[in-house]
């Protein structure tokens, strides 16, 4: 179980707790015929919202993408921006599965406040921030000019 700080640490617990069983649930729609590595992502809204996402592979290898990206382009497809958590699964038991690189910019593109529940197959999982994930990022505001 995992045990995030703010809120209560109960009603935070118990919200990470739902995010992970999702993330193994969408784990079970993965298509990795290639890879066989099976990825689940579930990502909760600020508002409350959860979407699911699992990594969808291709003959052509470039063209796949990973969970945490379909889940977050489904939520942004249906207007949602803000990010309070996602949680990742995979059936790797000997270490927590962590976002590639490309994942962890696109997490970035929508804050770097928000957590990221990264897990293993007995529920277990580590919880650290985008910002702690990908420290000294680039984002919107490095677009801006003065």
């Amino acid at each position: 179980m995992c045990t995030p700080a703010d809120q209560t640490a109960t009603q935070k617990a118990e919200e990470a707790d739902k995010l992970i069983r999702k993330s193994h649930e969408a784990k079970a729609f993965s298509y990795s015929p290639y890879s066989k590595f099976p990825v689940g992502a579930a990502l909760l809204t600020e508002d409350g919202r959860i979407f699911t996402g699992c990594n969808i592979e291709n003959a052509s290898l470039t063209v796949g993408i990973c969970a945490e990206r379909v889940a977050i382009h489904k939520a942004v497809s249906e207007g949602c921006t803000n990010f309070k958590s996602i949680a990742i699964a995979s059936d790797r038991a000997d270490h927590f599965i962590t976002p590639c690189g490309a994942c962890r910019q696109v997490m970035r593109e929508f804050g770097t406040k928000w957590e990221v529940h990264m897990t293993k197959p007995d529920m277990s999982c580590k919880t650290m921030t985008v910002e702690e994930l990908l420290p000294m990022s680039f984002g919107p505001k490095d677009l801006q000019t003065k």
